[in-house]
């Protein structure tokens, strides 16, 4: 079948290059035609005939035909396609492996890592573009924005400050937004995340034109027919920031299990050495802060410290300030109340997902644009939006071709 259809593919390639216009050649240029090539495609090796045309002046040559079919690497579209989304999936030794195993086709791992080198940007640049049907107003609709860390090659890390005990990096973090939407609740008034409504965008960009790029997405998934727009975070300073430029009138909100983890260090530092005092008020504080009393744990928290050393007070007045500083973010009944998540924790699933299976196994050290490029093509895979993505890619080959036809 496999043949059969290299065969079909043949013909048809051989008309396209035959209904070529005879004057595609510019001034000084030198026509070789009929030159052949051996192209991979979803069938197999395909050999094709076009027309060469080579300028002295600037030393260039140029292929009407091979630009047409939008080959990349002398390889088909849909070839690249295919490879890139078991690349996507899994590091390129495997995806080699996986498609002689699942379609017959024999790509070389590098080969595979050539294509995903042209068609990550190409990728990145349609998940920034595209239409989103809004069929009804939304309801809520959530942005929610973290950091994780990714391995680099020695040479992306010079340089950097890092949480090594020398003070360098192994790392580089990799900013990760992504968009959802809430229509109902369940039968407890619990929030009901709206079924493949989550989008991603991931970058190694700065704060500032990461925020434009997730504000991008939130405005074509349709943040204007909004009734409401929820932004939750870690209390990172550049998270509130990029909601403060990006966001204004979003219901910000500070992931409840991270206050938790800073409540808990707050009381070990608090209470040290009474592991009873520690668990009392643990469970005293964390009660108070989710029934939205958090001004109260304060104030008890400001209390014990006067009780304690003045040489360890200024450490742990940092830990009280984090609350100081969320506490109009930490309305978590009222939260409750109105039926809204008050947990990060898509995002925080998504730094899993989307970033660490595929850029943080064992043994891996990236480039940025290596990483940039494999991080565009998960975006689109776990996104949802894979086949919307590419099918404007494959939409503007075919266009390509009548044109040049």
């Amino acid at each position: 079948m496999l043949k059969d259809g290299s065969r079909l593919l043949e013909n048809l390639l051989a008309q396209c290059s035959a209904d070529l216009p005879d004057n595609l050649s510019r001034s000084g240029e030198k026509h070789h035609p009929d030159r052949p090539k051996t192209i991979e495609t979803v069938f197999g090796p395909v050999q094709i005939h076009r027309d060469y045309f080579y300028s002295a002046s600037d030393r260039q040559g140029r292929v009407p035909l091979d630009q047409a079919l939008g080959l990349v690497d002398g390889s088909s579209p849909g070839l690249v396609r295919l490879a890139s989304r078991a690349a996507a999936r899994s590091g390129y030794l495997a995806a080699s492996q996986d498609l002689e195993a699942l379609a017959a086709l024999k790509i070389d791992s590098r080969q595979i890592q050539r294509m995903v080198q042209q068609s990550g940007p190409t990728i990145g640049q349609q998940l920034l573009e595209g239409p989103c049907k809004i069929l009804q107003p939304i309801p809520i609709m959530y942005v929610e924005v973290d950091g994780t860390g990714v391995p680099m090659m020695p040479e992306e890390l010079a340089g950097r400050k890092g949480k090594q005990p020398d003070g360098s990096a192994k790392t580089r973090e990799v900013k990760l937004g992504c968009i959802f939407t809430q229509t109902v609740t369940d039968e407890d008034g619990y929030p009901l995340r709206d079924h493949r409504s989550t989008t991603y965008m991931g970058s190694f960009e700065k704060a500032e034109p990461f925020g434009l790029r997730i504000r991008n997405e939130a405005q074509r998934r349709g943040i204007g027919s909004a009734a409401v727009v929820v932004f939750l975070g870690d209390g990172a300073a550049w998270v509130w920031e990029l909601a403060r430029v990006n966001f204004g009138g979003a219901v910000c909100i500070l992931d409840l299990y991270h206050a938790i983890e800073h409540l808990n260090d707050l009381c070990k530092s608090l209470y040290a050495g009474s592991e009873q005092w520690i668990g009392k008020m643990q469970e005293r504080w964390y009660d108070q802060m989710e029934n939205g009393a958090i001004e109260e744990v304060i104030a008890s928290a400001h209390h014990r410290l006067r009780e304690l050393d003045k040489t360890i007070q200024p450490e742990i007045q940092k830990q009280i300030a984090y609350f100081e500083n969320n506490k109009d973010r930490m309305h978590y009944k009222a939260y409750r109340q109105k039926g809204y998540f008050y947990g990060s924790g898509v995002v925080e699933a998504g730094c899993k997902t989307v970033v660490g299976q595929r850029l943080k196994q064992s043994g891996m050290l990236w480039s940025e644009p290596g990483a940039e490029n494999i991080l565009q093509l998960r975006c689109a895979l776990l996104g949802n939006r894979w086949d919307e993505c590419w099918d404007r890619v494959h939409r503007s080959d075919y266009l390509r071709i009548k044109i040049v036809a």
